[in-house]
């Protein structure tokens, strides 16, 4: 390299962290003599391992597990805590905000780049449906999934405790929106987890609460196969969860979800999980975006039409070489591990004058978790079911889990959780540290406007 570089990577998500990973491995020589700085800027200091949030939900993986601190991942990269807000790659510049920018009051801050790496993932796509904004709880970060297994035994503790009948129905009523891998295993796991629980309540029983899957296909895990999804649907009714196929949710507001099949549920819990779409900032930069907003990008992950500019995940549109001309690669974990060790490769041989590399990866299946001990798999044309299946979704996804310090602590706390019974404890007054003080200070508890106390 001729002069110094300057690398921009945008998320500290799966292709984020990789991808820097990547490269400090690929670049170590030129880090040390200072040809080479790193930046990444992520609005969290780590990175969520997505397919372990159900079972911290149901608390067999503790919450601090599911994530990866990056400033220890990545030693020789310089983290930065904001949020891009704009890129203008013309110019070679990002503007970002900070926590130091917002309590310095001064605005926004440029920083500059040579290479750009854009991941910042993805965001929930909702839509306009009175009162999803209000009472809906999401589930694509460790604080919602954590946050929604303290409020489902809230509603627990609530219905045990009231002898309103509407009140106890409608907190032990529970709308799950989306068939896909995160409605159906959130769904399943939650399911388990509340089934469990209920044991330790005088008057509640598993047959009083009520659980619904809306999903507006006529299919749910379209990732596992046709069949693999009519037996999870079979499976779901048997524990007595409704499953509404080609149905879709038309309102939520005054805690009554209403469906379009005309079906009227009070409840105090409703979980949104149907899709993702690309990251905002996206739309605030100059580059190609195609007609779905993700960035048009190469088979070598460079962004099409432009120089010095690189994306992967979520946020990029990649052409799969392995199938018929005109097809993308899915936007899934599997996809992007390997697509962000490719990235991280071609530019480090973008830097030294190499031949790039070109993204090949024919998609082998997918695995899902229904609770424990129950989930559905489709690998390599093989389908299993059952415990099989749960077993392959838990060997798979531990050795997909950064860093060998979290494979081990995760697999011991499985192995513990083998050993003695769930912790049945809600903590939702983390939610609100400071309630008590404040309350005891002389003023008011907060409250939670989805339904938690």
């Amino acid at each position: 390299m001729k002069e110094r570089a300057r690398i921009l990577i945008v998320g500290g998500g799966y292709v984020g962290m990789y991808t820097a990973l990547r490269l400090q491995r690929k670049l170590k020589p030129e880090l040390k003599r200072g040809e080479v700085e790193i930046t990444v800027v992520s609005p969290d200091p780590y990175m969520t391992y997505q397919p372990f949030l159900p079972e911290a939900a149901a608390g067999s993986i503790s919450p601090r597990h599911v994530v990866v601190p990056l400033r220890r991942f990545l030693g020789r990269c310089r983290i930065v805590i904001g949020e891009v807000q704009s890129i203008d790659h013309a110019k070679r510049t990002a503007t970002l905000s900070t926590l130091a920018t917002e309590e310095e009051g001064a605005g926004a801050e440029q920083i500059t780049y040579d290479e750009l790496v854009l991941a910042p993932g993805s965001i929930a796509r909702t839509l306009p449906i009175p009162g999803l904004a209000e009472y809906a709880i999401g589930f694509k970060t460790v604080e919602e999934a954590i946050g929604l297994r303290n409020h489902v035994i809230e509603q627990m503790d609530i219905a045990s405790s009231t002898r309103d009948p509407a009140i106890r129905d409608a907190a032990l009523t529970f709308v799950f929106v989306g068939g896909g891998y995160a409605g159906v295993e959130a769904l399943g796991e939650l399911e388990d987890m509340a089934r469990y629980t209920a044991r330790y309540y005088h008057n509640l029983k598993p047959e009083d609460m009520k659980w619904i899957l809306v999903e507006a296909s006529d299919r749910i895990l379209p990732e596992v196969g046709e069949e693999m999804g009519r037996y999870t649907v079979t499976q779901l009714r048997r524990r007595n969860i409704e499953v509404r196929l080609e149905t879709r949710l038309n309102s939520c507001a005054d805690r009554v979800a209403v469906l379009s099949d005309g079906a009227r549920f009070p409840t105090r819990t409703v979980v949104w999980t149907a899709g993702v779409k690309p990251h905002p900032v996206l739309a605030a930069t100059d580059l190609p975006l195609n007609e779905r907003g993700r960035l048009r990008c190469t088979p070598q992950l460079a962004v099409d039409g432009v120089t010095h500019a690189w994306a992967a995940g979520d946020a990029a549109a990649v052409p799969d070489v392995t199938a018929e001309p005109g097809k993308e690669t899915a936007p899934n974990a599997q996809h992007a591990v390997r697509q962000a060790k490719v990235l991280g490769d071609n530019l480090a041989h973008a830097l030294r004058g190499e031949p790039l590399e070109t993204y090949s990866h024919k998609y082998v299946g997918s695995v899902a978790s229904l609770g424990l001990h129950k989930g559905v798999a489709h690998v390599y044309g093989r389908k299993l079911r059952g415990y099989p299946a749960w077993l392959m979704h838990r060997v798979y996804h531990l050795s997909r889990v950064p860093t060998f310090n979290r494979k081990a602590r995760v697999l011991a706390e499985w192995t513990l959780a083998g050993l003695f019974k769930r912790e049945i404890v809600s903590l939702g007054s983390l939610e609100h540290p400071r309630a008590e003080f404040e309350l005891a200070a002389g003023g008011k508890p907060p409250t939670d406007p989805k339904g938690s106390s």
